[in-house]
């Protein structure tokens, strides 16, 4: 008999006819004789039209009173998913994040689990009761109801699996796992059994959309086993765990993520004295932007140029920004490029592997690709690209680092 938390997303539970198909779910894990706790999503779209309600009050609404209303959207998914479960002769309990005792910092619309009670779900799952928790939401020493910030239940559910000592934290979605890139670019792309929590936060933060990087800190943190399976497919799923294998079979590449929403920027001839990167990068960050990759070229005559990548979204303020830098600096030019992409290799058994760079960079090189930039970690490669070849370079690297499924396996 194992302690599993379930977390259902927005899709998942997005119809009360996908809500009985999840308690119907539920209900074969509670029938093999496990203990689950459920933690959901709001229905699809539903926190979208609850802050556009908000919105049509005021522009920039107040945010304690916006996670008041927010939060209602879970509250109704908990609701309905117990009523579902009862109907089928589950017990089951719903709980909002405030009832749990869901303890969180006052940073409203974005806040911080500090610590979670789990007292009353000990108490209910020990009646025999499934406990289904509204994610996304907790509250703060004030009693004011607080939000975790978009994607929040997955970091709900993995905190609640933290705090119970769960066996694992099960994460349902519309993918059936992880795989080593996006099957949509690369068709021959596999899923993967296993991945390190290492490589997940890697892939997460370089584009992997499976995962909020909040959950997969919080669960590499905590040593909680965490599964990506799809909501309404059976599978095994990925399973995202501390272990690094050492095995024959064990791949130097786990995967290759990739991110269109990149922007470049470029000053030129600013004077090459100390400190000239805080004086560049110091007014970026003042303006809440925040910088990813970092070149700098020395010229012979004393002057730099200085590039550095941001978010798309960010680059007519840092562009504005920039301008400003070059004028007080006496800088030669900005110039900025918003048609790049960044692509990037993971995976742990780079660290026992030497020439994985020069691999990665032959690959790209056969195909006329041209790296603009590189930044390397202990254990990912990332260079950027014009984006018109990322999709070229993606199925390029799959091949080269052989991640592509053997004829007729293809998931």
């Amino acid at each position: 008999m194992a302690l599993i938390v379930q977390k259902f997303g927005g899709t998942s539970v997005g119809s009360v006819e996908r809500i009985e198909q999840v308690a119907a779910k539920v209900k074969k894990f509670r029938d093999n004789g496990d203990d689950i706790v459920v933690v959901v999503s709001a229905m699809s779209g539903e926190t979208n039209r609850l802050i556009d309600l908000a919105k049509q009050i005021s522009e920039q609404p107040v945010a304690r009173e916006l996670d008041v209303m927010v939060s209602t959207g879970e509250q109704v998914t908990i609701a309905l998913l117990a009523m579902a479960l009862i109907k089928i002769g589950v017990p089951a309990v719903s709980y909002t994040g405030n009832q749990v005792r869901i303890l969180t910092d006052s940073a409203f619309t974005k806040a911080r689990i500090l610590q979670i009670d789990a007292q009353n779900i000990h108490k209910e799952l020990k009646a025999g009761r499934v406990v289904v928790v509204a994610g996304f939401q907790g509250v703060d020493e004030a009693g004011n109801i607080t939000t975790l910030g978009r994607g929040g239940s997955d970091t709900t559910g993995v905190a609640l699996a933290a705090a119970l000592k769960a066996d694992e934290c099960q994460i349902y979605t519309d993918v059936d796992g992880v795989y080593t890139t996006d099957p949509r670019v690369v068709a021959k792309a596999q899923r993967l059994d296993k991945i390190t929590f290492e490589e997940m936060l890697e892939m997460a933060s370089l584009g992997s959309k499976v995962l909020q990087i909040r959950a997969v800190e919080f669960a590499g943190k905590y040593s909680v086993p965490l599964r990506v399976l799809h909501s309404f497919q059976e599978g095994p799923g990925t399973l995202i765990t501390l272990d690094e294998e050492e095995s024959m079979e064990q791949p130097i590449i786990s995967g290759i993520a990739f991110n269109r929403d990149e922007a470049k920027l470029t000053i030129r001839g600013v004077p090459d004295t100390p400190g000239v990167a805080f004086k560049i990068l110091g007014p970026i960050s003042a303006a809440n932007v925040e910088v990813d990759m970092i070149v700098q070229n020395v010229a012979h005559d004393n002057t730099t140029d200085f590039t550095f990548t941001v978010h798309r979204n960010d680059y007519q303020n840092a562009l504005q920004v920039l301008e400003g830098i070059a004028r007080d600096m006496g800088a030669r030019e900005v110039i900025g490029d918003t048609d790049i992409a960044k692509v990037s290799i993971v995976g742990v058994g780079m660290r026992s592997h030497a020439g994985v760079a020069s691999r990665m960079f032959e690959a790209l090189a056969k195909e006329n690709i041209n790296i603009q930039m590189i930044s390397t970690s202990e254990i990912k490669v990332s260079v950027v690209i014009e984006e018109k070849y990322l999709e070229l370079a993606v199925r390029a690297l799959h091949t080269a680092f052989e991640l592509d499924a053997p004829a007729g396996k293809v998931e």
